[in-house]
């Protein structure tokens, strides 16, 4: 299975976590262990292939509708995936730079200063970059850089003229470029609100398999997939 090119950067929804338990027989906080040690190999396997930018989406504003237990135990999850030695290890092991991006203020603080330690700890890393979406929705984020703009406007006591590129340094999203390539798991072929100003032009791929089924080899198909089409950003 030849790959003929490689997207720059890649989104990633890995839907499925609580699915696969369930089918598993197993408790929900087993699939979402397993989905976090997934999402590192799914971004070891990126680097292997050259990819340098991955986004994924670890938690949307819709997530907090969940139940409180779920979500806590979830978060529980992330924080001690993000305190773990081995992580900050690893990313700086990579030269990875680590962003969080979302509405913090929704988090946890222990899970909040855990995941803006990786940040500090890896704002020098060049290499590659991986953006964690948590705490973020498509609609908040639009919503978002409206009222900063509308802040600004009043601050300097007029109306300016907006651009795509000055528009999007108000977006909770201004770090992440132009997604080459969206990455669904589970079969679910929606965008729920992914990532709106990044990826107009996105190829997307949906993959059968439940994101804890997900395999290097899946990554290769898709990537193989990519490959074939033709980009044409409306010409």
């Amino acid at each position: 299975m030849a790959i003929e090119k490689v997207p720059k950067a890649i989104a990633l929804i890995p839907d499925g976590n609580r699915r696969w338990a369930l089918g598993h027989k197993l408790s929900m906080l087993n699939g979402y262990s397993l989905g976090v040690k997934k999402f590192i190999d799914f971004s070891e396997w990126c680097k292997d292939y050259g990819v340098k930018n991955i986004t994924v989406w670890a938690f949307s504003t819709e997530n907090f509708k969940r139940p409180k237990r779920e979500i806590d135990a979830l978060f529980n999850i992330y924080e001690r995936a993000a305190k773990d030695p081995e992580m900050l290890q690893r990313l700086q092991r990579n030269q990875t730079k680590f962003n969080v991006i979302g509405d913090r203020s929704q988090l946890p603080k222990g899970l909040r200063s855990a995941l803006e330690r990786l940040e500090r700890e890896t704002r020098n890393c060049t290499d590659r970059v991986i953006n964690m979406l948590i705490g973020y929705g498509g609609k908040e984020d639009i919503l978002h850089a409206a009222k900063e703009y509308a802040r600004s406007v009043i601050k300097i006591g007029k109306v300016f003229t907006l651009t795509d590129s000055s528009f999007k340094k108000y977006l909770r999203s201004y770090a992440i470029p132009e997604i080459d390539f969206v990455i669904r798991t589970s079969s679910e072929e929606r965008i729920s609100g992914f990532l709106p100003w990044q990826i107009s032009y996105s190829e997307l791929y949906f993959a059968d398999k439940l994101w804890p089924d997900f395999s290097r080899e899946d990554l290769k198909k898709a990537l193989a997939e990519y490959g074939r089409r033709s980009r044409r950003f409306g010409t």
